[in-house]
């Protein structure tokens, strides 16, 4: 009850992130449209994938909040220039108690555990990602998301920017393994929806020579970071 959602917003990561087995944003964002015909609040925004390169997670973070402030003011400003008699009583007290949006990172509860691996985060980043955007973890078989805050000074600081989220009929399914079961040409049908499957039969693309995309590369943080420091000392 704390909070009103007002939307989520899926952002499929840049090309150039490097990750093995990446197929193209063009394809992820079309099978993510499809997966998410049927959801009537999250929505698939192409933004950080159309970026020349690939973009840190605070500078996307940074830019979808921008950007729910620009709508928030552009919607202040039309009620504004409202004539009184078109404003309903509803949109007169909705816009005297306008309050500011907030954002947060949903990730899954390992997420967490990525903050320690060694040149993949800037310490910064991590700071302003939990401080001033804060984090929503949904529990995962095998990951203690309250230990990983425990372990670091920085994640117990702000830990009351960091929900957590337990999943009490528990989902294991994973996308690693999706894609090994369409590469050995075995079904996953129940486990993505119809159409999903359907766009990558058609367009061929979880195959054992996609799977090898990428492969030998470093990520590009892990390029761009030359701090060998652990960023959140224990």
């Amino acid at each position: 009850g704390r909070y009103q959602v007002i939307e989520g917003i899926m952002s499929p990561v840049n090309d150039d992130y490097r990750k093995k087995g990446l197929v193209s944003a063009r394809h992820r964002i079309a099978m993510a449209k499809l997966a998410l015909e049927t959801s009537d609040w999250i929505r698939v925004d192409p933004w950080e994938s159309e970026q020349e390169t690939w973009t840190e997670t605070v500078k996307v973070l940074r830019h979808h909040y921008n950007e729910s402030l620009r709508l928030l003011q552009s919607k202040e400003e039309f009620m504004k220039n409202k004539r009184p008699t078109e404003r309903s009583t509803e949109d007169s007290l909705s816009y005297q108690h306008s309050v500011l949006p907030e954002l947060k990172l949903l990730c899954g509860a390992d997420f967490l555990q990525t903050f320690k691996t060694p040149n993949l985060w800037k310490e910064e980043h991590i700071k302003e990602i939990v401080e001033k955007f804060g984090l929503v973890c949904i529990s995962r078989a095998g990951s203690d998301p309250a230990q990983y805050i425990h372990g670091s000074d920085l994640l117990t600081k702000f830990q009351h920017n960091i929900f957590l989220v337990k999943e009490w009929i528990q989902n294991e399914i994973s996308a690693t393994q999706i894609r090994y079961a369409l590469c050995r040409g075995l079904s996953v049908k129940y486990l993505v929806p119809d159409s999903v499957i359907s766009y990558i039969a058609q367009h061929n693309i979880y195959t054992e020579e996609s799977e090898r995309k990428n492969e030998g590369d470093l990520l590009q943080p892990l390029k761009l970071h030359s701090t060998t420091v652990n960023p959140l000392n224990d």
